[in-house]
């Protein structure tokens, strides 16, 4: 969790920095400063110092020309979703004069884009495409303490551990790749120390968020079109257990059996030991391969499937099954809503009329439950009626659950947002629209300005103007928290 940045900070820059450089110095001394670092600075101080980091001294070695730099950016994972970082951070940096940076894994800099004054002001200090930016190579930074930490951070002045670069202030945010969880780089804001904005941070990080969430929809395209392309394969078994697999081992899609997310394969395919005991047989396909099981093992005696529904959100929305996340579409999720919200099963007809309304076709109900059925497995959603046969842990069950039952922090800390916020169908839009508003109603009553606040974060609360005059009436007035309330409101008026 990045930590947030000091009031003083905002108040007056000028005067923070000349703290922090009293601060540097003494830590870089051994003696008693004016204040402790942060502790993600003093850790990351650690690391660099540790490195044989020259905080007084150190440059950003250049490891690579930016002619030889076409290849690894053309190959970088980042590079479908550059036109996305640009479209959310390249004007802002230029109004702000900031600079935007994309680094690799290793905080080496792929790109950077910005006003042309920061782009010089950049090369001189070494901030330019070919250079690394990681902790070992040139001390705290945002690029590379966000590398190191896998957080988003925001480093000011002089908590850069290299004197040189105490004129400037860095946010940055890691970003993963959602098939391996492994980090593919950082996304980095960096500009003067008078330039810097409390909402800098929050922007980084949610571009980073939005990259991830493309990568997510690019690799569920692939998905898509390996499966549809391998489905016949894994049709021709007529109902024996089996799954088809992506080229890296992950279940695409499974049919009478339970399996972990991912299974690991050998290339060219072969006998497997599953994490259970279970022995299967993998066949390589063009791209992927087939999974077959013995109908002896198939179930394992294992038990019930696990699904988790992350459905209550201001965004993307996560779907797990034993703990593998599986991308779904919006009207997937709607159904498992509506099954979740139905535990004894729907019939065609009541979900097609819960989906589309009176317009509903059962035909298209039955089509969209054979694709999920396919992406789960016929073990976690069955048939006549529709239901779900797996042990559902859904966050808006919880949230409901904590309405009957819970305190006020109880019922905010289940409720994250509104319920499929895209949603247009009839039933989950009722749904939605009633949850949110029993939580709302919570809060008001609460008179708890923690709770308030809580609503207030999410997309439901913040426009609200009952809640933001609750808050300015719970809120005490040296609570920081206030100011941000006023200006919000402000605004909206």
């Amino acid at each position: 969790m990045a930590e947030a940045p000091e009031p003083e900070l905002l108040r007056d820059p000028e005067s923070y920095a000349r703290l922090l450089e009293h601060v540097r110095e003494a830590v870089l001394r051994g003696v008693p400063g004016p204040r402790l670092p942060r502790s993600v600075v003093s850790d990351s101080w650690t690391r660099s110092l540790a490195a044989r980091v020259d905080p007084d001294e150190g440059e950003a070695p250049f490891v690579y020309d930016t002619g030889d730099l076409a290849d690894l950016r053309e190959a970088h994972p980042l590079a479908p979703v550059l036109p996305v970082l640009r479209q959310m951070l390249v004007s802002i940096a230029d109004d702000a004069e900031h600079v935007m940076i994309v680094t690799d894994a290793d905080g080496l800099i792929l790109w950077r884009e910005g006003a042309a004054g920061q782009l010089l002001r950049g090369d001189r200090v070494g901030l330019t495409e070919g250079t690394r930016w990681s902790e070992a190579a040139i001390g705290t930074n945002a690029m590379g303490t966000a590398l190191a930490t896998g957080d988003p951070v925001q480093i000011y002045s002089a908590e850069h551990l290299v004197r040189r670069y105490h004129a400037w202030t860095c946010a940055a945010a890691p970003v993963r790749d959602p098939e391996t969880g492994v980090l593919l780089g950082s996304i980095d804001v960096s500009g003067p120390l008078r330039t810097v904005h409390p909402a800098m941070l929050s922007l980084v990080t949610a571009t980073a968020q939005l990259a991830e969430g493309q990568l997510r929809a690019q690799l569920a395209v692939r998905d898509e079109q390996l499966r549809r392309a391998n489905m016949p394969h894994l049709e021709a078994l007529r109902g024996r257990p089996g799954a088809l697999l992506s080229a890296g081992g992950r279940v695409l899609a499974a049919q009478a059996c339970l399996l972990p997310s991912t299974v690991d394969v050998r290339r060219g395919g072969g006998t497997v030991n599953l994490p259970d005991g279970r022995i299967a047989t993998v066949e390589p396909l063009p791209e992927g391969y087939l999974l077959r099981l013995s109908s002896a093992t198939a179930s394992g005696g294992g038990p019930r499937s696990r699904l988790s529904l992350e459905y209550l959100a201001d965004g993307a929305f996560s779907t797990t099954v034993d703990g593998r996340e599986v991308p779904l579409t919006l009207r997937h999720a709607e159904i498992l809503t509506l099954l979740s919200l139905h535990p004894n099963g729907l019939s065609a007809e009541r979900l097609a009329l819960q989906l589309y309304g009176e317009s509903g076709n059962p035909v298209t109900v039955r089509a969209e439950i054979h694709r999920l059925r396919s992406q789960l497995g016929a073990s976690v959603v069955q048939t006549r009626p529709y239901r779900l046969a797996a042990d559902v842990d859904a966050d808006f069950t919880r949230a409901r659950a904590a309405l009957r039952t819970g305190s006020a922090a109880d019922v905010l800390r289940a409720f994250r947002g509104p319920l499929l916020p895209d949603s247009e169908a009839p039933a989950i839009r009722e749904e939605r629209e009633s949850l949110t508003a029993q939580v709302r109603q919570v809060a008001l009553n609460s008179g708890d300005p923690g709770v308030l606040w809580s609503f207030w974060e999410t997309a439901c609360g913040v426009d609200d103007f009952a809640v933001l005059d609750a808050l300015l009436k719970t809120l005490p007035a040296a609570d920081p928290r206030r100011a941000a309330v006023t200006a919000h409101r402000a605004r909206l008026a």
